[in-house]
């Protein structure tokens, strides 16, 4: 992981400011002597800048995300706890950590962020922007204030505007976080507990009733307890416990609730969506509960160049991550639809 420094402050959309910015982030490729062959992937709510780790065979030499052709590029987000500012980062101003004080991040926070860091790289161009999930609610954003920056949008399994089912899911891992005991006290683990049943609750909106069911049901037989089902939801909320923090939880659920396209612009999402003139694919996952179909066909319909593919999984919403193969397959074929693809770099 590289870090990225700035020498200023930012500003945050709530108007209280960071007086420090780290940027974790990480590069694959080379960026050519234009700064215009460069690919921009933005994660998703607990991934990271290493997006060779949690997206394996989609970026590297002769991959969907070509980097013997492309700069690729994969920053950490502000509130996360993967090397950029967030709730464990230090607070100059007492010399503590931040906890509870950290401030309110909207997902347009994130994007100016990045700005930051795609200027200090040198990028005049973004070939491509990529987002899944909250991913592509950066992708939107940054396409909607910069679009001269961007050439092509990818958009998987995403949405213009946090829905009120997406917000009530929040809410309840939120309410999760804050009753644990732990949660008000000023510690690094604080809410842990939370944040593994937090992530119990996003499991079950992650995948769907056809993945339990193929995935976890016991043999038959004649239990009493310890079922295949429950065991699953306790291993992954141990995994996230493990590798993330209940501040940051805290705080990009809390992001993603204020995502909405329109927000201070004087027009419906629709309209705003009629302003995004990049050449866009939308991937829809069929069975996804936590961003349904629905919502892609919302981009699709508005977008002016939006072309809609739909990809059958098994795997609900975490499909756009799952489904790999299908997903190269449908990006290869859209990709090779550009009137001009960037030439190789030497």
């Amino acid at each position: 992981m590289k870090h990225f420094h700035y020498k200023g402050s930012l500003k945050l959309e709530s108007g209280a400011v960071l007086p420090q910015l780290s940027i974790g982030y990480h590069t694959y490729g080379k960026l050519n002597e234009r700064g215009d062959n460069a690919i921009w992937i933005c994660h998703a709510l607990t991934a990271n800048s290493d997006v060779q780790d949690w997206w394996p065979r989609m970026v590297g030499a002769g991959q969907v995300f070509d980097t013997d052709r492309y700069f690729v590029v994969c920053a950490n987000i502000v509130g996360s706890c993967y090397g950029t500012t967030g709730p464990l980062s230090i607070d100059p101003l007492t010399g503590q950590p931040y906890y509870h004080k950290f401030p309110l991040i909207t997902i347009r926070d994130m994007v100016e962020a990045h700005k930051l860091l795609c200027e200090h790289l040198g990028i005049r161009k973004i070939q491509l922007l990529v987002g899944g999930s909250m991913g592509g609610y950066q992708a939107l954003e940054w396409c909607v204030t910069q679009p001269q920056l961007i050439g092509q949008l990818l958009l998987l399994a995403t949405s213009a505007r946090e829905s009120a089912w997406g917000i009530a899911i929040h809410s309840a891992q939120r309410l999760a976080i804050e009753a644990d005991a732990t949660w008000k006290t000023d510690t690094p683990n604080a809410g842990h507990k939370g944040l593994k049943t937090a992530r119990a609750i996003g499991m079950i909106t992650y995948r769907n009733y056809h993945t339990f069911m193929a995935t976890q049901t016991d043999p038959e037989g004649d239990k009493l307890d310890h079922f295949k089902a429950s065991s699953y939801i306790e291993h992954q909320g141990n995994k996230l416990v493990a590798r993330f923090n209940a501040y940051s939880y805290w705080t990009l659920t809390k992001s993603m609730d204020s995502h909405n396209l329109a927000r201070g612009r004087g027009e419906r999402v629709e309209d705003v969506l009629q302003t995004v003139k990049q050449r866009t694919l939308v991937v829809s996952i069929n069975g996804d509960l936590l961003c349904p179909p629905e919502e892609q066909n919302l981009l699709a319909l508005h977008i002016p160049q939006a072309q809609l593919v739909r990809i059958d999984s098994l795997y609900g919403h975490d499909g756009f991550l799952v489904e790999r193969d299908k997903i190269t397959r449908e990006v290869t074929a859209w990709l090779a639809g550009a009137e001009k693809p960037v030439a190789k770099t030497g």
